[in-house]
């Protein structure tokens, strides 16, 4: 049984087992930055019982696509990532995903999100990896009080899942609204934006039932505002990310060929961690388009001096996309 700390379960004497059955040697761990605080105490559990010498990552982890695997190829035998699922990618070492589960109650706030969804037949169900365990009796709640529940699965998520970058788990369902069970909301805009259906967010962590509506207003009009910004733009410079889940360089060069086919510069920029103070060296150019997280360009923009805009912003701003057929930018794994 996992062990429960700060409503997490780390799984942890599964990890232990499976240490001793591989009889690794030097073990890797890496964690999101909200679970790191677990890493010296399960650290120590693992040395202890195992007798395994363990090697933490302390760099930022964003989710599956931004595992240490590089970076400790060589140096550990297995590679223990929490928090995250798998991704179809050529990891470079072993790794040994552990889903670290919610154990916050959840149905305070879908109860309260009833409310929200009396008007539909059929609910969408979706959320994060922490709740992923409480769907099946998540939909049956939701059956009782007389909904029609559809799940499904996505290209590179399980069913029900969505990540920051994919929501192809919802794409194909013919759902009146979605039920989104988390925090946050940025997960609910992209499933707003790639559905174009109702959205009610249902969040243990506030105890409360919203809608993404207004919000969702609100990050389009300030979308309008950077895609005008950039439609005057002369330089634009395109990230690229060494990061292997989030390298996309074939759509970043043709990028560029779109700019530079309108007699604009465009100059390609490989970044691991992507900052503002890593930018600044290149002032000159007016306008950054981001291939990498998109989630980087919609949560973070207010950092940063000079406009960040995803793929297809850039495609409004070079009047080659209309407003209208504004999306939001995914990573599909195939």
């Amino acid at each position: 049984m996992g062990t429960k700390m700060l409503n997490y379960q780390l799984k942890e004497e599964e990890v232990v087992a499976e240490i001793q059955e591989l009889n690794a040697q030097m073990v890797g761990l890496q964690f999101p930055d909200g679970l790191r605080v677990h890493a010296t105490g399960l650290a120590r559990k693992i040395e202890k019982e195992t007798g395994a010498t363990t090697l933490i990552s302390g760099d930022s982890c964003y989710g599956a696509c931004d595992l240490s695997d590089r970076s400790m190829e060589g140096l550990v035998d297995v590679l223990i990532h929490w928090g995250h699922t798998a991704l179809p990618l050529d990891y470079r070492v072993p790794v040994l995903f552990v889903e670290a589960y919610s154990t916050m109650e959840v149905f305070g706030s879908v109860k309260k999100a009833l409310k929200f969804i009396e008007d539909y037949e059929t609910i969408g169900l979706v959320t994060t990896t922490q709740h992923l365990h409480l769907l099946d009796d998540l939909a049956k709640y939701l059956e009782e009080n007389g909904k029609k529940v559809q799940m499904g699965v996505g290209k590179g998520t399980l069913r029900g899942q969505v990540l920051g970058c994919n929501f192809s788990s919802a794409s194909g369902l013919r759902a009146d609204a979605f039920l989104y069970i988390g925090s946050g909301n940025f997960h609910p805009l992209g499933l707003k934006l790639s559905t174009n259906k109702p959205v009610i967010i249902a969040d243990p962590y506030m105890n409360e039932a919203r809608i993404i509506d207004e919000f969702t207003d609100r990050i389009l009009r300030k979308r309008f505002a950077k895609i005008t910004l950039s439609a005057g733009a002369k330089s634009f410079g395109i990230i690229v990310s060494s990061k292997e889940g989030q390298m996309r360089l074939e759509m970043a060069k043709s990028l560029k060929k779109l700019i530079q086919d309108q007699d604009r510069e465009a100059y390609l920029i490989l970044l691991d961690n992507i900052r503002p103070d890593l930018l600044m060296a290149f002032r000159d150019l007016d306008v950054f388009v981001v291939t990498a997280c998109p989630r980087i360009a919609i949560d973070d923009d207010q950092i940063y001096e000079k406009p960040l805009i995803t793929p297809y912003e850039l495609e409004i701003a070079l009047g080659i996309r209309d407003w209208e057929d504004y999306q939001l930018d995914e990573i599909i794994y195939e």
